[in-house]
C-alpha cells in the first residue's frame, strides 16, 4: 500500500477546503467550470426555515426539475451539516449536495484539529466562503442558495446567502427557491415566534403546500406517492429529522383543512 504523501503528516490550518486547495484541488466543487454558457442541470426548490419555542425548524419541498420537467419526486435538500445546525439547498442540486459534504467534512475537520466546535457564527462565515467558491458555477446558471439553521445559546438562528458569498442573519422565519416568495407570503400572515414544535411543522408544511399551489418547480404533498416535505429540527438536543410517518399525518391535517378552506386560514385585518 502506498504511503501518504507528506502534506498528510503536517501541522496546518483548521480548513479542510484550504487543504484540499492545495492538495487535491480537482475534487472541489468550484474546479469543475468546464463549458462555457448556461448548463442544463436539476435544480432543487423551495427551502423554509423558522425559529420556535426551544429550537429551529427547516423543510424543504422533494422535487427537483430540469426546465420544464420533473427530474426527480423525492429528492432530500434539507441535511445535518454537525449535531447541533442543519443546511437545506436550493439552486443547482448536483453541486449544493458537494458543497453540504464538504461543508459537513468541513466543520467535522475543525472540530479534530482545534479541539472544540465552531461558533454558529464562524459555521455560516466557513459556508459563505464555499458559497463564494462557486460563483464561476454560478455565473454559468449553476448557483447554489442554501439556509443555514442552528441552536446555540438558548435559541435557534438562522441565516441565508447570495450567490457572491454574502450571509445575512435572518429574524423569525426566511424561505428561499423558486416557490420562495409564495412561501414566505403565507408565513408572512401565519407565523408566531412562541410556535411550539408541532405548530412550527404545520406552519411550514402550510407554507410549502401553497408554494407549491403557484410554483411548478416545487413539489406538493403527494399522498397517492407518499411522499412529503423533508423537515427537521435542531434544539438542545441536537439535530432531529422528523420521521416520515409524523411528518405525513401532519401533512394529511393540512390537507384536510384545504378541502374546506382551498386558500387555506384567513389572517385578521388589524
Amino acid at each position: 500500500m502506498a504511503a501518504l504523501p507528506p502534506a498528510f503528516f503536517t501541522v496546518g490550518g483548521s480548513s479542510f477546503t484550504q487543504f484540499l486547495a492545495t492538495q487535491s484541488p480537482d475534487v472541489l466543487p468550484s474546479f469543475k467550470i468546464g463549458a462555457q454558457g448556461s448548463l442544463d442541470a436539476p435544480h432543487g426548490t423551495t427551502i423554509i426555515a423558522m425559529t420556535f419555542t426551544g429550537g429551529v425548524l427547516m423543510a424543504g419541498d422533494r422535487r427537483a426539475t430540469l426546465g420544464n420537467l420533473i427530474a426527480q419526486r423525492d429528492i432530500d435538500k434539507v441535511f445535518p451539516s454537525d449535531d447541533f445546525s442543519c443546511i437545506g439547498i436550493a439552486g443547482s442540486a448536483g453541486i449544493a449536495i458537494e458543497i453540504v459534504k464538504l461543508f459537513q467534512v468541513e466543520l467535522e475537520h475543525y472540530e479534530k484539529i482545534e479541539g472544540s466546535a465552531l461558533s454558529l457564527n464562524g459555521k455560516a462565515n466557513r459556508l459563505a466562503t464555499l458559497i463564494r467558491s462557486n460563483l464561476g458555477m454560478a455565473m454559468q446558471g449553476l448557483a447554489v442558495l442554501p439556509i443555514f439553521a442552528g441552536f446555540e445559546g438558548g435559541s435557534g438562528r438562522l441565516f441565508s446567502f447570495d450567490v457572491t458569498g454574502g450571509r445575512y442573519e435572518e429574524v423569525g422565519y426566511h424561505a428561499v427557491g423558486s416557490g420562495s416568495l409564495f412561501a414566505r407570503g403565507t408565513l408572512k400572515k401565519s407565523y408566531r415566534s412562541d410556535f411550539d414544535r408541532d405548530e412550527a411543522i404545520l406552519a411550514a408544511l402550510g407554507a410549502l403546500y401553497d408554494a407549491a399551489e403557484e410554483d411548478s418547480a416545487t413539489g406538493g404533498l403527494d399522498l397517492a406517492r407518499r411522499i412529503f416535505p423533508g423537515v427537521s429540527i435542531v434544539t438542545s438536543a441536537g439535530y432531529e429529522r422528523i420521521s416520515d410517518f409524523e411528518t405525513a399525518q401532519l401533512a394529511e391535517q393540512i390537507i384536510a383543512s384545504r378541502m374546506s378552506k382551498p386558500d387555506g386560514p384567513i389572517a385578521p385585518l388589524v
